[in-house]
C-alpha cells in the first residue's frame, strides 16, 4: 500500500494550487482525479470535431500571486491583455456597450442617462477598492467563530477592518452597506437608468441561485466583479483549460504526482482520524493528511460517512444550502451567428432579471432567461439562468431540449442569423454538472455564497478554517471560504493551515 505526505481529492483548480504548492515543499503529494481530464470545472473539451469548448467557465484568472509563485507562464498560461466589453442587449437594439476603456463606456451610458455617465468612473473606483477588500478578505483564513477563537486568528480579521479603515468614511460604509443590499439596492446607490442598472446588478446573480431583489447579492456582485475583475470575463489564451493545464504541469514539475480515472470510493476512518483513501477498484492509498477539493456534502456525507461524524456537524453539513440553476449550452455554427466579441448579457432591466428567477423559486425552467454569451471562432457559449436542479415536473433527460430551446429562441430576437447558422450543439443541465463535473445539485461554487454561508459561515459556522472533526481532514474546494469563482485562493489558502 502506497503512503504519502498528503492525499488531493479532485484536480480541480483549487486542488491543484494546494497541491502545487505542497510538492514545492517537498511534500509527496499524490492526486486523485475521477475524470480522465484535469481541472474539475475550469477545463476545455471537445465535443465534435471542431467544436471545442469553456464547459463551465467562459473565462477567469488566478490570483496574481498564486500564478507568480508557480511560474505558471513557464508552463503555458496565458491571459488575454486587450479586455472585451460587456454588452446588454436591448430590444430596441440600442445596446449598453460598457467598454473596459471608461470614457467609451461613459459615452454609450449616455445615451440612457448624463448622470450616469457621470458616475461611471467614480463607481469603478470604488468596485476596485472593493475587490481589493474582497481579494484580502479571501486570502485571510476565517476563524472558528465562536470557537477557540485565538490572537493569531484575530491578527487577520484585524488587518480586513484595517484595509477597510483606510479606505475612506465614505467607501467603508459602502462596502460594510452594500454587503447584505440586495443587488439593485446596490445599483441603485450610482444610478438612475434601469438599463445601466440591470447590467450591473446582473453580476449578483451570476451563478447563484438568488434573484436582484434577494438580500446579499450586494456581495455576491462585489464578490464576482472581484473575481472578473471587472464586468467582463478574462480571457485565457488557448482557452480557460489552459489554467488547469498548467496547474497540472506546475505539480509535476515539483515531483507531485496526478492520477486519472482514480475514484476515491470512501475515506478511511480510525476513531476521528483519516488514514487514507480507497479507491472505486478497491486499491488502497494512505496518506499522513488528505485534502478534499470536492464539495463539502460530497467529502463529509458521502466519503467520510455521516456515521463516523458528530450529530450535530452531520445535521449542519446536510443543511448547506446548493440549488444549482444554471445550464450551459453551447453552439457550433459556421461563423455567421452575428454575436459580437465580449460578454454579451440579456439582462434588460431589473425587473426582467427578477421574474426570471421566479422559475429557480418554483422548480421550473426559465421561459425568459438571463443569458450571458461569448463566442471563440464558430463556438456560441451560453450561460443559461435559470433552470431548477430539481424540477416540479418533468426530468433533465427530456427538458435539456426545452434549454436549448428557449436560449436558442431568446437570441434569435437579438440576432435572427443565428439559428440558421448552428450546426451543432451541445448542453449541460444541472444534473449534468452533478453527474459528470462532481457538482452536488448542480451548484457551482459548492454551496451557495449567501449571508448564512460566507466567509466564517463557510461552508458552515465554527468550522471555516478548512478542517475538519476528522483529524487529518482538511477542505479546500469552493464550498469552502476563498473559493466560488476561478482564483485558486481556496487551495491556496489551505496550505497555510497546514504549516
Amino acid at each position: 500500500m502506497d503512503t504519502y505526505d498528503y492525499i488531493i481529492i479532485g484536480a480541480g483548480h483549487n486542488g491543484l494550487v494546494a497541491a502545487a504548492y505542497l510538492a514545492k515543499k517537498g511534500k509527496k503529494v499524490i492526486v486523485l482525479e475521477r475524470r480522465d481530464i484535469v481541472g474539475g470545472q475550469v477545463i476545455t473539451e471537445s465535443f465534435g470535431d471542431g467544436f471545442t469548448v469553456d464547459s463551465l467557465h467562459a473565462g477567469g484568472t488566478l490570483r496574481p500571486d498564486i500564478i507568480k509563485d508557480l511560474k505558471l507562464a513557464s508552463f503555458g498560461l496565458g491571459i488575454d491583455s486587450v479586455r472585451k466589453p460587456f454588452i446588454s442587449l436591448q430590444e430596441d437594439s440600442n445596446h449598453l456597450v460598457l467598454d473596459p476603456d471608461p470614457a467609451k463606456a461613459a459615452e454609450s451610458i449616455k445615451r440612457f442617462s448624463e448622470k450616469d455617465a457621470a458616475n461611471w468612473k467614480p463607481f469603478l473606483d470604488f468596485m476596485d477598492k472593493a475587490s481589493r477588500f474582497i481579494h484580502l478578505a479571501n486570502e485571510t483564513i476565517m476563524p472558528r467563530l465562536p470557537k477557540n477563537f485565538s490572537f493569531n486568528e484575530g491578527l487577520g480579521l484585524a488587518e480586513i477592518g484595517l484595509d477597510l479603515r483606510l479606505m475612506g468614511g465614505v467607501d467603508m460604509m459602502r462596502v460594510i452597506r452594500g454587503i447584505p443590499m440586495t443587488a439593485e439596492e446596490f445599483a441603485d446607490e450610482w444610478f438612475e437608468s434601469d438599463v445601466v442598472k440591470a447590467a450591473v446588478a446582473s453580476l449578483g446573480i451570476h451563478g447563484f441561485t438568488l434573484g436582484v431583489m434577494g438580500a446579499g447579492t450586494g456581495y455576491t456582485l462585489m464578490h464576482n466583479w472581484a473575481n472578473r475583475g471587472g464586468m467582463s470575463h478574462v480571457s485565457v489564451q488557448g482557452g480557460v483549460g489552459k489554467i488547469s493545464e498548467a496547474l497540472g504541469s506546475a505539480v509535476k514539475s515539483f515531483g507531485g504526482e496526478i492520477r486519472m480515472g482514480a475514484e476515491v470510493k470512501h475515506i478511511q476512518v480510525d476513531t476521528y482520524t483519516c488514514k487514507g483513501v480507497v479507491l472505486k477498484n478497491g486499491e488502497e492509498i494512505s496518506a499522513s493528511n488528505i485534502i478534499s477539493a470536492a464539495d463539502p456534502k460530497h467529502t463529509l456525507l458521502t466519503l467520510v460517512g455521516a456515521m463516523n461524524l458528530p450529530p450535530e456537524f452531520v445535521w449542519n453539513v446536510q443543511s448547506i444550502k446548493m440549488r444549482g440553476s444554471v445550464a450551459k449550452v453551447h453552439l457550433l455554427t459556421d461563423g455567421k451567428h452575428g454575436i459580437p466579441a465580449g460578454t454579451v448579457a440579456v439582462a434588460p432591466s431589473i425587473k426582467y432579471l427578477e421574474k426570471a428567477y421566479d422559475a429557480a423559486k418554483y422548480h421550473q425552467i426559465s421561459e425568459k432567461p438571463y443569458l450571458e454569451v461569448t463566442t471563440s471562432g464558430n463556438v456560441v457559449s451560453v450561460h443559461f439562468q435559470y433552470a431548477a436542479y430539481k424540477l416540479k415536473s418533468g426530468e433533465w433527460k427530456v427538458e435539456s431540449k426545452k434549454v436549448e430551446n428557449v436560449a436558442i429562441d431568446t437570441l434569435a430576437e437579438y440576432f435572427p442569423d443565428l439559428k440558421s447558422s448552428i450546426v451543432n450543439r451541445k448542453s449541460l443541465t444541472p444534473l449534468d454538472l452533478e453527474q459528470t463535473y462532481g457538482l452536488t445539485e448542480g451548484d457551482l461554487n459548492h454551496g451557495q455564497i449567501m449571508l448564512d454561508q460566507f466567509m466564517f459561515m463557510r461552508p458552515i459556522p465554527g468550522w471555516s478554517n478548512h478542517k475538519t472533526p476528522m483529524d487529518n481532514l482538511y477542505l479546500c474546494g469552493s464550498g469552502v471560504h476563498g473559493g466560488g469563482g476561478v482564483s485558486g485562493a481556496a487551495g491556496r489558502n489551505v496550505v497555510k493551515v497546514l504549516k
